[in-house]
């Protein structure tokens, strides 16, 4: 009876040992506005990004519209979480306030340019920054985005959820 207890601990409970078995990349998901002036800001929730749609706005009550609409988003995304979505949970690493000087779509990418430093962004704040900014110019955020800040710039970069 000894014998057959110490055999049945050998052998354990009949499931073999595997290696790591790859499955493939992570998992993508495709999010987009329900209209054309819809936009997709990325917040931090759950130590993540998560997009959020939200209308555009006109920029500080002008409705005349001389802010290009790239810039309203990324001056919606330093605003941070408006008060449902922080109820939601969501949250910013990003400094609050204005400092978008422009987003434009160049040769190799989207190029931001902030009228502040970038240094101490935080890993989650830059890639708010990226996703939002890629999705503001280009459909579905694909494009490389580089920053530049008043003391440095970072980038190219994607968007990896």
């Amino acid at each position: 009876m000894l014998a057959a207890g110490l055999l049945l601990l050998a052998t354990g409970c009949g499931i073999r040992a595997t290696g790591v078995v790859e499955v493939g990349g992570a998992a993508e998901v495709q999010v987009s506005g329900g209209g054309p002036q819809d936009t997709v800001l990325y917040f931090v929730h759950a130590g993540g990004l998560m997009p959020v749609v939200r209308q555009v706005e006109p920029l500080g009550g002008d409705p005349s519209g001389t802010v290009r609409t790239e810039e309203k988003v990324l001056a919606m995304l330093l605003a941070g979480p408006d008060a449902r979505e922080r109820e939601a949970g969501l949250r910013t690493e990003l400094p609050s306030g204005s400092g978008v000087v422009s987003l434009d779509l160049v040769e190799d990418g989207v190029l931001v340019r902030l009228g502040r430093p970038v240094t101490g962004l935080s890993g989650l704040a830059r890639r708010q920054l990226v996703c939002t900014a890629a999705e503001a110019l280009v459909s579905g955020g694909g494009e490389p985005v580089t920053v530049v800040g008043t003391d440095t710039s970072f980038g190219p970069d994607t968007c990896e959820l």
